[in-house]
């Protein structure tokens, strides 16, 4: 072993009587308690203090923002910038295509030197074996000054060139085998004057990232044949390979949902068949559990998910439930399909029912209660509140007697809306006490003629019947406080506690007062500093309502006094939400949905820069009347740009405007440009001539 001890201080004259801190200390004990009397000493004698701070431009920004931050305003092309959707991303924050002067270039910059005295002190001694631990022991505080100030300054400055020698001969001297070993130096020797020394050489980026390809793929090879438990597989792979970022680390937890069986709970609506698509690529047994004559039954004729159990949905929650649970566990004696490794569901109001499914079966997924407050908006208002965030004034209203009490606390302009429900349906703005009073019979009322089908709410239509709403969703509402401001979607990824995925996107502002959506735009065009609160803001609310797992649709907007949620929805978003993160973030969340439900970590694959920059559209309808044809779809046919688009309407229907209530949705469109701005400017345009080509007859019985 070896003991050293090393001091830096001022002139003899200005050293100050401290107490030296005890030979077991170190180096580095005795290096700060000196650094910090030459800075006071420096003051002292009318010296500036070191500045160690990194570098400042004129601007008054540390010099280190350009390669972490972003470059200010002023040199940087307008064309959006983005907050890093992943944590402990290479480049934290930053922008892209920007374009800055060769003034602002770091590297040109000379870089500051500390100024040091002539006759600064450098004591070191250096003892080997036995002698090391004795010598220490007898060494005292008094001792070492008392020589230190003996000593002249040329004795010490040869002294330094001695050691500096003595390293530079070590280094040379020509190798000793012992035993076949390198005896020229000991460990203590070589660690304290030429470390790393004889110790073997660091991996490169490109060596290391082969080694554990290779790895990866060894693993795979040797897990076990055919399908089994996904927990046993993954038991068999390393935590590090497991949780590693990049294509090979993804690819390595895609593996191990091959042969998975996952009980979907419920299919939603048509729209959401990629998802089943996407479940069969990765190799995934898929089991859904829907209505007799819901339309995915077809998806197991086309050898798309592996069983279909039909369910009546028509029964309460919780016959409905009684009745999942028995058929999952029976899956267990079927040998075509097996035990279940997991339970999913991609339909809002499905989520309560698969939380306790996966608890009963001792599967992984969140806990009930946490989905249920996430489910009730007055619920959620509650637990941010208690985790010390940002909540508006609001109040809970069961009957029409409630609403005196509930306007005399939040005051006007407010939003009244139910507790639990989803689509922004039955939501409105009210402006003042009237106005309040005759908006709840209004929505009482609407939400009598919506219906639960395939678990989305659905106005009912004689070829729709569906499960009345109420029975499902309650008639409770919240009054709660009006939100300016932008609103966006926060798409939020947890694993194992913490986020590693968490997207903003622009929201175009909703037609009022029925908070319709129009318009979205990924990534977003706020300023950095509102992304980054908007995103704090989610990833806190997700954590306060004490989900640990799991992908998240969290809808918040930024206001005149700050970031404030709106909602949480603990399940993947809907429309276009999936194929918005896969085209910009290269950002799979069925599949990251799919490794919540089996336990599988998540870590996406997330590029330095978006891919590509995506706007999506649900056109509005602008007035009322019957829709004579679909030629508003032609500006979207073989259109550059143009991702897709999906009609929502028919030749024949009845369409509703703003003026008249909760406007009717035309078409989905999706584009994509090389800039968000780009993206959003080329939708709008699309929409402005989607609206002169509609044509409407005038509605039945006018």
């Amino acid at each position: 072993s070896g003991a050293a001890r090393a001091r830096i201080r001022p002139p003899a004259a200005a050293v100050e009587p401290t107490a030296m801190a005890p030979p077991c200390g170190g180096c580095a004990s005795g290096l700060s308690s000196a650094y910090r009397r030459l800075r006071r000493w420096s003051q002292g004698h009318g010296g500036p203090a070191a500045d160690c701070s990194p570098r400042r431009d004129a601007d008054g920004c540390n010099g280190y923002h350009r390669q972490e931050d972003q470059v200010p305003t002023y040199l940087r092309p307008r064309v959006g910038c983005w907050a890093s959707p992943v944590p402990y991303s290479p480049t934290g924050f930053g922008t892209w295509q920007r374009q800055v002067s060769d003034a602002s270039d770091d590297s040109k910059t000379p870089v500051q030197v500390l100024d040091v005295p002539d006759n600064m002190e450098f004591d070191l001694k250096v003892l080997e074996g036995a002698a090391a631990h004795v010598q220490a022991q007898k060494m005292s505080a008094d001792a070492i000054v008392g020589a230190s100030t003996r000593t002249s300054a040329q004795e010490r400055r040869r002294r330094l060139r001695e050691i500096d020698l003595a390293v530079r001969r070590l280094q040379a001297a020509p190798v000793k085998q012992k035993d076949g070993k390198d005896v020229r130096r000991s460990f203590g020797t070589e660690q304290l004057l030429a470390s790393p020394g004889s110790l073997p050489k660091v991996p490169t980026a490109a060596q290391r990232q082969a080694a554990q390809r290779e790895l990866m793929a060894r693993l795979v090879r040797e897990l076990p044949a055919g399908v089994g438990p996904v927990l046993e597989r993954i038991s068999k792979v390393p935590r590090r390979l497991l949780t590693a970022r990049g294509p090979d680390g993804q690819n390595l937890r895609r593996e191990m949902l091959r042969g998975a069986v996952i009980v979907f709970f419920t299919a939603g609506y048509e729209g959401k068949r990629f998802i089943f698509e996407r479940a069969h690529q990765l190799g995934v047994r898929t089991v859904l559990i829907e209505n007799a004559d819901s339309w995915s039954r077809r998806l197991e004729d086309e050898g798309i998910i592996s069983k279909f159990v039909p369910v009546d949905m028509s029964q309460s929650s919780g016959a409905v439930y009684i009745d999942a649970l028995a058929a999952i566990e029976a899956l267990a004696d079927d040998p075509m399909i097996g035990p279940a490794d997991g339970i999913a569901t991609f339909v809002e109001l499905s989520v309560p029912t698969a939380a306790r499914l996966a608890e009963a079966l001792g599967l992984p997924g969140p806990l009930p209660e946490c989905v249920d407050v996430a489910r009730d908006k007055y619920q959620t208002r509650a637990a941010l509140a208690a985790a010390g965030l940002p909540t508006p004034p609001n109040h809970l209203i069961r009957c029409e007697a409630d609403l005196g009490a509930a306007a005399a606390k939040v005051g006007f302009p407010a939003v009244l809306k139910p507790i639990s429900g989803a689509a922004s349906l039955g939501v409105k703005k009210v402006v003042d006490d009237a106005d309040l009073v005759a908006t709840y019979h209004e929505l009482d009322r609407e939400l009598r003629t919506l219906v639960v089908s395939s678990g989305a709410l659905v106005k009912a239509t004689p070829q729709n019947p569906g499960t009345n709403a109420v029975g499902v969703i309650g008639a409770s509402f919240l009054l709660e406080r009006y939100l300016d401001g932008a609103e966006v979607d926060v798409d939020v990824v947890m694993s194992e506690g913490e986020w590693c995925f968490a997207a903003v996107s622009d929201n175009g502002p909703t037609l009022e007062p029925y908070f319709n959506e129009t318009w979205a735009v990924t990534p977003s065009l706020l300023p950095r500093d509102q992304q980054v609160a908007l995103k704090d803001l989610a990833i806190g609310s997700v954590k306060a309502l004490g989900f640990l797992d799991g992908v998240f649709h969290v809808e918040c907007k930024y206001t005149s006094f700050g970031p404030q949620l709106i909602e949480v929805n603990a399940r993947m978003g809907g429309g276009p939400v999936y194929e918005t993160h896969r085209r910009c973030w290269n950002c799979c969340l069925v599949e990251e949905t799919l490794f919540a439900a089996t336990g599988v970590p998540s870590r996406p694959d997330v590029p330095r820069e978006p891919l590509e920059c995506v706007a999506n559209s649900d056109v509005n309808t602008l007035r009322s009347g019957r829709l004579q044809d679909l030629s508003f779809l032609e500006p979207l046919r073989d259109r550059q740009g143009v991702v897709h688009f999906i009609p929502h309407v028919e030749v024949g229907e009845e369409v509703v405007g703003p003026q008249d209530g909760l406007p009717t949705w035309l078409v989905e469109v999706v584009v994509s440009q090389p800039t968000p701005r780009q993206a959003l400017d080329f939708l709008l345009q699309l929409e402005a001539e989607i609206q002169s080509r509609v044509r409407l007859a005038p509605p039945a019985g006018r």
